[in-house]
């Protein structure tokens, strides 16, 4: 097992941050099925350009994903594909432990 370090729960704690907002997690999980455009991924969300971009630039802070410029445009990736791996394992988990999770009475936290 590996030895958890401060820079692991950084990490770790940045993750769930980019987490807690409906908007990145949704960035993530469109992400998962490949390469996508600001402008395309705000189309496909309902969402203004200007909040994509707002929440693309706080997951490149966190380093999960990544932008490469294409001639004018920007597509954007996932950084690894082991993130879109555990962002599978965590809707797994999550529909396991509590499947009415995503029901509005499901979720006490809110």
């Amino acid at each position: 097992m590996t030895s958890v370090t401060s820079a692991h729960s950084t990490a770790l704690a940045q993750l769930g941050h980019a987490l807690s907002d409906g908007t990145r997690t949704r960035i993530l999980l469109a992400l998962r099925d490949g390469a996508a455009r600001p402008s395309d991924l705000a189309e496909q969300l309902g969402v203004s350009r200007q909040s994509m971009s707002n929440q693309l630039a706080c997951l490149r802070g966190c380093g999960l994903v990544q932008g490469a410029a294409e001639g004018r445009s920007t597509w954007y990736t996932l950084s690894s594909p082991r993130i879109g791996s555990a962002l599978g394992d965590l809707l797994e988990l999550v529909v396991h432990v509590d499947p009415d999770c995503c029901s509005p009475q499901g979720c006490a936290c809110r």
